[in-house]
């Protein structure tokens, strides 16, 4: 699973709000509804948010393994 954790500690440590990213950067309410669920987004998104914060991806998201078996 991927996790977007990261992300609200890196807008935190920024200094940049979720309003922010919406009014001055355009990144879309959906997107950033879509990332507090862990759901599925873009690269292209991933990318953005990498040029907003200047920060690496993995400030933005992390990999954690599924701990259901089958």
């Amino acid at each position: 699973m991927i996790s977007y954790e990261p992300l609200w500690n890196t807008l935190k440590k920024k200094n940049v709000s979720q309003y922010q990213l919406i009014n001055h950067y355009g990144v879309s309410a959906g997107q950033l509804s879509r990332l507090r669920a862990n759901s599925h987004v873009s690269t292209h998104t991933l990318e953005r948010l990498c040029e907003i914060l200047d920060c690496n991806l993995e400030d933005i998201a992390t990999y954690k393994a599924d701990t259901k078996q089958p």
